[in-house]
């Protein structure tokens, strides 16, 4: 087994992490997971939460609103919707979110299908404990 993996973290708006890591503990739709070297093939979409990447050189976490992770045996791509690194996440960035998430789901309620307008409550739900989890 090797000891690490690649991994590259990148969003719309910028590349965010590209470096050898141990482990990445991933947000996943159906649940958390953590993602290690010569992990099984696997596609997992994101939910909004914190992205954890353990390196050798230490720690970092990112905030993710969404996405997608494919991990292979020696690596992990994630392509998040958004993602910012917690230590530069602010208050204001995260009232921003809790908006667009707020928009959504008043959006949906008018013009969408049932199960659309739980998506969206499930995403506004998830953005705003986002905000306690980080103590913001």
């Amino acid at each position: 087994m090797a000891n690490t993996m690649q991994f590259d973290l990148v969003s719309p708006e910028r590349s965010l992490a590209s470096l050898q890591v141990t482990a990445v503990q991933i947000p996943g739709a159906e649940g958390d997971m953590t993602a290690m070297p010569d992990h099984s093939p696997t596609i997992t979409t994101l939910r909004p939460g914190i992205l954890k990447v353990e390196a050798p050189e230490g720690t970092s976490e990112y905030l993710v609103t969404g996405g997608f992770a494919q991990i292979n045996g020696d690596s992990l791509s994630v392509l998040a919707e958004k993602a910012i690194p917690v230590g530069e996440m602010t208050r204001a960035q995260l009232d921003e979110l809790i908006a667009e998430a707020r928009a959504s789901l008043e959006a949906a309620k008018e013009q969408e299908p049932h199960s659309l307008v739980d998506d969206a409550a499930k995403l506004l739900a998830d953005m705003e404990a986002l905000g306690t989890h980080m103590s913001l």
